[in-house]
């Protein structure tokens, strides 16, 4: 059974990650999404773990590290941008791979992306590449979604609606979903 690890990034009391205004914390809508994947996905047949923790945050290292123990067939970080700690004209929705990604991984990562940007319907800032602890540290394909801006005023709204983190979680797991069904 296809093992999919999802990490709603970051943790409840990482500094500056919020929005300009202090009305949304990244973790609180990495969670909401993250725990919403999880359950279409397990609905639709295949097993989910988690590596983040509600209470703390976990370190990047232990993230990794127990993806890499379970021998997980994916690694999914979800995340909400941020430009500055002001608000900033900066908006959409990107997702990276690691530069030196796995054909499987920029395949997840384009069904991903394509999928969040036919949901949402912002600006498509594209698949990027990054060299970020998550998709470095991991031995699977691995991508990091990032679902609209919490420094841009807009998505900052959106970010806090029911109906937005219902779309991007239907679009990530409908990604997921098709990369599984693929391999």
């Amino acid at each position: 059974m296809t093992l999919i690890v999802l990490d709603a990034g970051h943790g409840p009391e990482t500094p500056g990650k919020r929005s300009p205004d202090g009305k949304l914390r990244e973790f609180q809508f990495n969670l909401a999404v993250a725990e919403m994947v999880g359950v279409r996905l397990t609905r639709e047949g295949l097993n989910v773990r988690y590596v983040h923790e509600n209470s703390r945050d976990v370190p990047l290292s232990e993230r990794t590290a127990a993806a890499n123990r379970m021998k997980a067939d994916a690694y999914v970080s979800i995340h909400a941008n941020a430009h500055t700690s002001g608000w900033s004209e900066a908006q959409g929705i990107e997702t990276y791979i690691y530069p030196a990604a796995s054909k499987s991984s920029a395949i997840l990562a384009n069904l991903v992306q394509q999928s969040l940007i036919a949901a949402c319907k912002r600006l498509d800032r594209g698949v990027k590449k990054a060299n970020f602890a998550v998709l470095r540290d991991t031995q699977m394909p691995a991508i990091l979604a990032e679902c609209g801006f919490m420094s841009h005023k807009t998505e900052a709204v959106l970010l806090q609606n029911k109906v937005y983190l219902l779309q991007c979680a239907r679009a990530l797991a409908f990604g997921i979903l098709n990369w599984a069904y693929q391999k």
